[in-house]
């Protein structure tokens, strides 16, 4: 079984990420795409604005059409409120399906700060590292990718996504409908 897996704040998750994430299936033929909610980003200094219930939801919802894509909630359900660190959700994936084939997904922009994450020299130990680039976006450091996965441009923002609702502005397209949904019943970033 080969799993990729694709982490982020997903505040909210948009087309954007789900787009990287099919195209990273087709073309590293992954079994399935893990959709790994942080509780907080170690190298953001702001953390999420929705509250992590509702960001696991949206994802829940964002992915439900597509058998291969599945939220897992490992780094919501640790205890405490401190920042996700992707070598500890690795460490933990590896115990829990030991000899699966893990493939990190990154952005290129995330994969260039990947000397700043901890234990980054473990981290692609226990991982593939996959860059998912943008047309006109640098080529990553060779040493650190293994694959390269190149994704539309599609120029979606989750800041921008949240400043349209709080402004009472439409997301439909931005967003799965479902999602959209999701936000307006609940009055999520507003």
């Amino acid at each position: 079984m080969v799993t990729g897996l694709l982490g982020g704040s997903f505040d909210p998750i948009h087309h954007g990420h789900l787009i990287a994430a099919g195209r990273a299936l087709e073309a590293l033929a992954l079994d399935r795409v893990l959709f790994v909610p942080c509780v907080r980003q170690p190298l953001k200094a702001e953390g999420p604005v929705a509250p992590a219930a509702d960001r696991a939801a949206m994802v829940a919802l964002a992915v439900a059409a597509e058998p291969r894509f599945v939220l897992d909630t490992i780094e919501l359900d640790r205890p405490g409120d401190g920042p996700s660190y992707t070598v500890d959700t690795l460490r933990a994936l590896g115990a829990r399906w030991p000899g699966e084939r893990l493939v990190l997904l990154l952005g290129a922009d995330a994969a260039a700060t990947l000397p700043r994450w901890r234990a980054a020299d473990e981290i692609v130990r226990l991982a593939e590292l996959a860059v998912l680039t943008r047309p006109g976006a640098g080529e990553p450091a060779p040493r650190l990718a293994r694959h390269v996965v190149a994704t539309p441009a599609i120029e979606i923002s989750a800041s921008e996504i949240r400043a349209r609702c709080l402004a009472g502005k439409s997301i439909r397209y931005l967003v799965p409908d479902a999602v959209a949904d999701y936000i307006a019943t609940r009055g999520v970033y507003r």
